[in-house]
């Protein structure tokens, strides 16, 4: 690019594999060769003589725009400009990294006759140098992370690599380690046997071996040494060094073999402990008067007998040391044993394979005599799990034994005294049974005949008769009609107490709305508010019973309801902290005085008169009635002109209809 050519006189130019322009001083392009056309994606129709250079390069807008005159005007003959690296976007979008090099061609005077451009593309270039630094900061960055200090020497022994670690212990960053010998590192005592180490490693044998020395804080250190040759091509060019600081580990094992003198010791020292224990168990064990223990082998035959056993059964060692374990059971004499002389043998199996097994039953003292005893065998194993035996625990129970036999005489004799009261129960119920049947049938007779006579007596004296009998014909009319209603609630009360309660599920917000439909039809000029929650759940009774339970609750609501201007009734249910769920029915009626309704659900109690409102007394008690047939239980909450609230407890859906809780209920 140095000689003065032409244009015309140079057509290598053109040729050049690398992309050249020429300029003229002023920067404009003179010409432009083909690898330049199609580096920067110019065609060779596009007329591109005299256009400036920033304009070639479409630098337009972009920070090279202002550095390109600067850059040109740094041109001299026999002055190097250096490369100038640009960011020029093509047609296609795609940005390439540039290198613009620059060189003057002067005329014979010296002046500047034009300038030559060469441009490389070095933006694939710049992406490996960026991968190739990204991958030397992370063996950097990883090599500085490891507690190990690393160092490579070459052949010479000059440092060319060392990590944080190992600069740190000079004092110096791992850049100023790089270029030192290894003579300015090692303390000048140390020197000799580290070379002799090193020359080993240069002629191709590895070194490791442990060191001493001090720590900066001048405490005893130890670290293990790697020197490992650099083998490239059959030939040692140089060496890894990596030194492992061991100084904890040594430590530790130096406190490690302290403590193991100490527990040698304390061994010792357990071991007559153990000793004084195992006495001492021996003596409580043969201490004992009413337990003992003694122990057998895998296959039940008896291996140990203490005093305690001797004591309790009678037999001395001898008798027993080697024997099964069936030896100790007394001999069937048509008396039923708890233990039969095959169940030792299953015992002792099952402990073997369950670790425990426990029996109840007759035992046998060398007298002959049999004692009732609580057996308990245990397997006892090593930690490797192995069997060393099985430990036989037996404890005198014939006290207890005779006190059951006592307690089972009494419940005997108490479930016969419960079977013979039910029995006259069971008559009591027959009886009450004959008695409803003579008043549904003998009684209802004659009150049927008291009614059709006073019609008849009405009917002979007409509606002018004497006012004084009318007067009387009707109130023998009217107590007829009561004794009637009074005699139809007796009959309801006895049947709720002997049908059986046929339990199942009842949806009873449908079955409330049910009872409400039919009481607005009963009464279809009472304005009443009915409040009934949306949620009410599924029980768990008899169907017609609960109908006739929320009946008789909203029937009595209605009722005593009949005085109050905007009359609201409200049935609902909650459940307590403790999940008891409690049903209610609360109206605004007009009340009553509770402390003087000790008698509110016995059959014909009222607590307001029958001139104010109508009825006989019996709805509460039946209603009561159902309940207990349920299992629940029902009571009031009210005031005088506060209205009422019956609550009562149903069983749920879900709950056994066994449970005692909620079962039927046989008896009156």
């Amino acid at each position: 690019m140095s000689s003065p050519t032409t244009p015309s006189a140079d057509p290598a130019f053109e040729l050049a594999p690398c992309a050249l322009i020429e300029l003229d001083p002023a920067g404009l392009v003179l010409r432009i060769n083909r690898a330049g056309r199609q580096m920067l994606a110019w065609s060779d129709q596009d007329p591109l003589a005299g256009r400036h250079l920033s304009v070639l390069l479409r630098l337009e807008g972009s920070p090279g725009e202002s550095l390109l005159p600067s850059h040109l005007a740094l041109v001299r003959p026999a002055v190097d400009v250096p490369p100038l690296e640009l960011r020029v976007r093509l047609p296609s979008g795609e940005i390439h990294v540039l290198q613009l090099s620059l060189g003057a061609v002067p005329d014979a005077s010296g002046q500047v006759q034009r300038l030559l451009v060469s441009l490389l593309d070095v933006g694939e270039r710049r992406v490996l140098e960026q991968r190739l630094a990204a991958q030397v900061e992370f063996l950097s960055s990883l090599t500085d992370r490891t507690p190990s200090r690393l160092t490579y020497f070459d052949r010479d022994l000059v440092c060319r690599f060392a990590n944080r670690a190992q600069a740190d212990r000079y004092g110096r960053t791992p850049q100023q380690m790089v270029g030192v010998h290894l003579s300015e590192l090692v303390p000048a005592p140390h020197l000799p046997r580290v070379m002799a180490r090193v020359t080993r490693a240069l002629a191709g044998e590895a070194q490791t071996f442990e060191a001493d020395g001090t720590d900066a804080d001048g405490q005893p250190s130890w670290h293990e040494v790697h020197y490992v040759p650099d083998l490239q091509h059959g030939e040692v060019v140089g060496i890894f060094m990596e030194l492992n600081d061991i100084t904890e580990r040594r430590r530790t094992e130096d406190i490690v073999l302290g403590a193991n003198l100490e527990l040698e010791e304390r061994v010792q020292q357990r071991t007559a402990e153990l000793h004084a224990s195992e006495q001492r168990f021996r003596l409580m064990v043969d201490a004992v008067r009413d337990s003992c223990i003694y122990f057998v082998d895998a296959e039940g035959f008896i291996v140990e007998w203490s005093e305690s056993a001797q004591r309790l059964h009678g037999f001395d060692r001898v008798q027993v040391l080697g024997r099964p374990l069936a030896m100790l059971l007394p001999p069937d004499e048509g008396v039923d044993l708890a233990l039969d002389p095959e169940q030792p043998e299953v015992l002792v199996h099952q402990a073997v394979d369950h670790g425990h097994a426990d029996t109840q039953g007759w035992r046998l003292r060398a007298d002959g005599s049999r004692f009732f005893a609580h057996v308990s065998l245990t397997a006892l194993r090593n930690p490797a799990g192995e069997l060393q035996g099985i430990s036989v625990i037996e404890r005198d129970m014939t006290a207890a034994k005779q006190l059951e036999d006592v307690m089972n005489d009494l419940n005997k004799e108490l479930e016969r005294r419960v079977e013979e009261r039910t029995r006259q129960l069971v008559a009591a119920n027959k009886d009450l049974d004959v008695f409803s049947h003579t008043i549904s049938h003998d009684l209802r007779a004659p009150l049927r005949h008291i009614g059709s006579f006073a019609g008849l007596i009405r009917e002979q004296l007409g509606e002018q008769g004497d006012p004084q009998l009318l007067q009387y014909e009707s109130a023998i009319s009217r107590s007829a009609r009561r004794m009637a209603g009074m005699v139809e609630g007796l009959l309801e009360y006895a049947r709720l107490g002997r049908i059986t309660v046929e339990y199942q599920p009842v949806p009873l917000l449908t079955l409330v709305q049910g009872v409400v439909a039919h009481l607005k039809a009963e009464h279809p000029l009472r304005d009443i508010a009915w409040d009934i929650e949306s949620d009410l759940p599924v029980a768990r009774g008899d169907p017609m019973m609960l109908a006739q339970l929320f009946a008789y609750l909203l029937e009595n609501a209605v009722k005593f309801t009949g005085r109050t201007a905007q009359a609201r009734v409200e049935i609902g249910w909650t459940v307590s902290e403790q999940g008891v769920r409690t049903f209610h029915v609360r109206d605004n009626g007009v009340g009553f005085d509770l402390q003087k309704a000790a008698n509110l659900f016995v059959m014909f109690q009222r607590q307001h008169h029958s001139m104010d409102f109508e009825g006989l007394g019996t709805g509460l008690a039946l209603a009561q009635r159902i309940v207990e047939r349920h299992g629940g239980r029902i009571w009031c909450e009210t005031a005088v002109g506060q209205g009422c609230s019956f609550l009562f407890t149903l069983p749920f859906e879900g709950e056994e209809a066994g449970d005692s809780r909620f079962g039927a209920v046989d008896t009156l």
